[in-house]
């Protein structure tokens, strides 16, 4: 939503106007702000106040919590049901959280390193009282969250993006959200709708696109993947597109073929655009728990995975495996599913995710 002003008989502002952008894209839509003011040329935009840019934010951090509550009850309950049977620090109160951690989807590894550091913190600290330990556990789960660059990373004309993960993760929906917070940013996106093999795949990616208002290219179904991905690029140029979004086949029984088809693709991309980053985003669904981590170590075996799109936390206690996959695969976590809507997809940011868990 934009705010005008409407200039007075003397320059001075008089009326305020407000523009509503449609429901379907981000309220920062720049294409809104410029049609507004060729249309209307007395008024002129003003900027949110401060108080204001914080209320933002502020509901902002409240939808982030709201999405996470389940999350929120498994992990953060857990921690504080053991220490409200604890006083001291000893080595039954770290046991405790160990269990609590793991019984969080955390994961086994996880967990014992997230204790083995919570030990080695507290004797060095010299902590006495439980109550303090929270705040070091939260303090250790930030830091193993802050795995990388956890923006995503848009660098070439123009940039291109790949989106892999197995079917029924919510990889189209992922890919629209994607493209409509990229054309809410002002960013001309072009789809490539490199997955041939699935029924309707093709289908539900067009209706993404006009949906977004965004070019899309697509060939007839069984079609090869690396002449998708040559058209999409050549569509891209010659439109001069800013961003590319490239789906891919969402197979894993065999994982050679997808290897090899991962492989050409890439190599068509380095030939067309040698200049450009290519972002590979693995998505994952944050339901199947530990079997996302197992998920990341076999797409890692055949695609250059540079982040990771964790769909569905709204619907699971089991978000704890943002830690698992932070600590154990050393792959960030790039954007965040915390509901239906556009905008609930988020961009990761642990510090946010830490303080949504555990309370600021």
């Amino acid at each position: 939503m934009f705010k005008f002003l409407k200039k007075g008989k003397n320059g001075e502002p008089d009326t305020i106007a407000v523009v509503e952008t449609p429901p379907t894209l981000a309220e920062d839509d720049e294409r809104y702000k410029e049609d507004f003011i060729k249309e209307n040329p007395d008024f002129v935009p003003v900027e949110d106040t401060p108080a204001e840019k914080a209320d933002d934010k502020k509901g902002f951090f409240a939808r982030l919590a709201d999405g996470l509550q389940k999350t929120r009850s498994s992990i953060n309950d857990r921690i504080d049901s053991v220490f409200k049977a604890f006083v001291k620090v000893d080595e039954e109160l770290f046991e405790e959280l160990e269990e609590a951690l793991i019984c969080a989807d955390v994961g086994v590894t996880t967990s014992l390193y997230i204790i083995e550091r919570l030990r080695d913190t507290v004797k060095e600290r010299r902590i006495t009282e439980s109550e303090q330990v929270k705040g070091v556990i939260k303090e250790i789960i930030c830091d193993i969250l802050n795995t990388g660059n956890n923006e995503l990373t848009l660098k070439g004309a123009p940039a291109i993006v790949l989106v892999i993960g197995v079917n029924g993760v919510g990889k189209t929906t992922s890919i629209g959200k994607l493209a409509a917070r990229l054309t809410a940013e002002g960013k001309k996106v072009i789809l490539g709708a490199g997955d041939t093999f699935r029924a309707a795949a093709a289908d539900q990616l067009q209706i993404w696109a006009q949906r977004v208002g965004c070019d899309i290219i697509r060939l007839q179904e069984g079609a090869d993947p690396a002449a998708v991905v040559f058209d999409t690029i050549s569509a891209a140029k010659a439109r001069e597109a800013d961003v590319i979004i490239f789906d891919t086949a969402g197979r894993l029984h065999n994982k050679k073929n997808l290897m090899d088809e991962l492989n050409k693709i890439s190599r068509v991309i380095e030939r067309e655009l040698p200049e450009s980053f290519k972002e590979i985003l693995l998505v994952l669904d944050a339901t199947t728990g530990q079997n996302a981590v197992s998920q990341v170590k076999q797409f890692r075996e055949a695609a250059g995975i540079t982040g990771i799109i964790l769909t569905k936390l709204d619907g699971t206690a089991k978000g704890g495996i943002v830690i698992a996959i932070s600590h154990e695969e050393k792959i960030p976590v790039k954007f965040i599913g915390v509901g239906e809507g556009v905008e609930d997809m988020q961009p990761f940011n642990p510090t946010d995710f830490a303080n949504a868990v555990f309370g600021e």
